[in-house]
Parts: structure tokens; C-alpha cells; sequence
């Protein structure tokens, strides 16, 4: 096991956001006296900015020297309206966009910035000075739920619970009414074929195909409400990371689109898409959903492993293989944020696979 010793955390700085670029490698964190960003694994230091204020967003672009940061905290470094361009070579701010509310999130590709505000979602061309290309009306999401891959960006709907998805090549919009409730998480998978989504009610994950806006599959994380922190899916869309406030991370698998029939089910919830059957082994509680009468669960399918998860609050998940996950959790009482490494392993007895937590670090700004 590769335990990491506790970092001290006393009167250091609090961490606002955690953030992974495009391919995990790193990721970034925000903190109420600048910003930091961590090889993902191992976990280790690669740059330290103190600002003396505070960072609530920062968000990478690769690894390359730019990134976008948001004031946040109780000091802002930044006006919270405001998205700085941020050289981190030059050590300035190269490019500023201004709002007239607060930014809650940003996502940066080559080509594009993408801004959220509680209201509505702007597309740039990430260009000097950038030209805007898109505005789209969103439901309330002071989460600034945002997923941007390399074909599609999904953001939450006009509608509670329902999501867009964006092709940034055609510009064609898919509206997926997913739940019946806000949104508290999304994500679209590295190969950008699926779309995972939860609700504020914290039960069940839909995961969806990003080609025909389909539902493949109905994931359950547990049957009392809960707060989703994160989603997550594997470089080969084979498996899906959650965590929430119950303090744990469920992996789930996921099938294949090549294997999922067209036949359509009725999902859970009584007013979502089409769904697909769970099929093939390791399906808890699939043949039971056969039978009338059952209640609601038995119809989803449950994880196939899952492992305690101490990151104390939200943060960001991300997949560094098929079979290591990282969780980085931030807030808590004390406002650090935690990095913790899983892997994935067959099951000595019953066959399966097991998650285990390989190691664990307390951090904030420096070693």
C-alpha cells in the first residue's frame, strides 16, 4: 500500500475548487491565497502561486501554460465577474472577459473558452481578443455544471433535470430530459460516446449515448437522497466513478454500445428517454427487475464495487487507467482538500472486482 502521510493543515490556505485538465495528468486548485496544480499521480507539487487573494476557479488547458481563474473566497484576487486568461510564464493575466454576474465555472480546449454563469453558458473562440460565438439559457446551476470533451459540451437545460449537448463541430443541440429534478452532476466519457448524469436526489445515475441521446443504462447509487460530488467514466467507457456525501466512491460497469439492444424499457423515473435493459454478468438485481410488482430499485442496476471516500466535500474525480480512479475532495471543516488514489481489482471470492484505496495525501499549496 502506498499510504501517504497527513500534511498539516493549520492556518494554511483553504482550498475553493479542484479541477482536472483534459487527460487527468494534473490538476488544479484553487485557494483563498492563489492557486496550485499537482501531477496526478504520483501526487506532487508543479506550480505554487501565492496571489494574496483568493482563486475560486482555476481551470487548465492541458498542460500548457495557460490557465483560467475566477476570483473567489472571501478576498477575491479577481472580480467573481470576471474570467482571466492567465499566463502562468509571463505571470499575468493576457486576456480578461467581463459578465454581469458571477462566473461559477470555465473550460478551456484550443479553440474555445467556455463560461458559466447561473443563468446561461457563453461560448468563445479562443482567439485575441476572443470572439463570441454562442449563448445558450441554462436552468439555475450555481454548481456551474459544465462537461467539455473534444466533440460535444453538455450543460444543463432551460428545464430542471434536463441536459443539452452541444456539438462543437456542427452546432446541433440534443436535449435529453434526464431527470425530474436539477441536475448535480454530468460528465462525458474521453472516447465522447456516453453522457452520465445525476439529480439533486442523489439515487440514480443515467448514463446515455452521446450519438443518439438514448439511454443505455440506469445506474442506483443507494436508495436515500445524497449529494453527488462527481462523475466520472474510464478511457474506454467501461466503467463509472461517483462519489457523494455518503462518503463513498461506487464504481460501476458500464456495457459496450455494441452490445446494448435498441429494444427500449421503461426507466425508473416515470418521465425520462428510452432506456436499455441491464444485460450480461455482475448486474445486481437485473433478473429480479423482471418481476411485477417490485418496488423501483430492483429495476436499476447497483455497483459492481465500492470504497470509503474521506475527501470531506466536493471536488473532482478523475480516471488515470482502466483501473486507478483519483478523487480529489476539497471543504470539510477545515477547508483542505484531499487527494486519494483507488484501484480496481478482481475479487479474491465470488468473482467481481473490488475497490481499494491505494493511497491518501492532505495538501493545500506546497510539500
Amino acid at each position: 500500500m502506498n499510504t501517504r502521510p497527513q500534511i498539516a493543515t493549520t492556518g494554511r490556505p483553504q482550498a475553493l475548487s479542484a479541477t482536472f485538465n483534459q487527460d487527468n495528468s494534473c490538476f488544479s486548485i484553487g485557494l483563498d491565497s492563489g492557486f496550485c496544480v499537482y501531477n496526478t499521480d504520483p501526487c506532487n507539487l508543479q506550480i505554487s502561486r501565492s496571489l494574496g487573494a483568493g482563486i475560486g476557479v482555476a481551470s487548465m488547458l492541458g498542460r500548457a501554460n495557460y490557465l483560467a481563474l475566477v476570483g473567489g473566497g472571501r478576498s477575491p484576487k479577481f472580480p467573481p465577474n470576471k474570467v482571466i486568461i492567465w499566463d502562468d510564464i509571463k505571470q499575468k493575466a493576457v486576456i480578461t472577459l467581463e459578465f454581469r454576474s458571477e462566473v461559477h465555472a470555465v473550460r478551456l480546449s484550443r479553440q474555445r473558452i467556455i463560461v458559466v454563469l447561473i443563468g446561461t453558458v457563453h461560448i468563445y473562440a479562443f482567439s485575441s481578443p476572443p470572439t463570441r460565438l454562442h449563448v445558450f439559457e441554462t436552468h439555475d446551476n450555481p454548481l456551474g455544471l459544465v462537461a467539455l470533451s473534444s466533440k460535444f459540451l453538455a450543460f444543463p437545460g432551460r428545464t430542471p433535470g434536463h441536459v443539452n449537448i452541444f456539438d462543437l463541430a456542427t452546432g446541433i443541440v440534443s436535449i435529453i430530459p434526464a431527470h425530474s429534478t436539477p441536475l448535480s452532476a454530468i460528465t462525458i466519457s474521453p472516447q465522447d460516446d456516453l453522457l452520465a448524469t445525476a439529480s439533486e436526489t442523489g439515487t440514480l445515475i443515467h448514463v446515455y449515448s452521446t450519438a443518439t441521446s438514448r439511454m443505455i443504462r440506469e445506474l442506483r447509487r443507494g436508495i436515500d437522497k445524497a449529494a453527488i460530488f462527481s462523475l466520472a467514466i474510464s478511457p474506454s467507457s467501461s466503467r463509472l466513478a461517483v462519489t457523494s456525501d455518503k462518503n463513498t466512491l461506487h464504481v460501476f460497469e458500464l456495457p459496450s454500445l455494441s452490445s446494448v439492444t435498441q429494444a427500449p424499457v421503461r426507466p425508473s423515473s416515470s418521465h425520462s428517454t428510452a432506456s436499455n435493459a441491464p444485460s450480461g454478468d455482475n448486474r445486481r438485481y437485473s433478473m429480479l427487475s423482471k418481476l411485477p410488482l417490485l418496488p423501483k430499485y430492483f429495476s436499476s442496476e447497483w455497483s459492481a464495487a465500492h470504497a470509503p471516500f474521506e475527501g470531506g466535500g466536493r471536488g473532482a474525480l478523475g480516471w488515470i487507467g482502466e483501473d486507478s480512479v483519483v478523487a480529489v475532495g476539497i471543504g470539510g471543516k477545515t477547508g483542505e482538500a484531499r487527494w486519494e488514489k483507488f484501484v480496481i481489482v478482481e475479487a479474491e471470492h465470488g468473482g467481481g472486482i473490488e475497490c481499494i484505496r491505494e493511497g491518501w495525501r492532505r495538501y493545500l499549496d506546497n510539500d
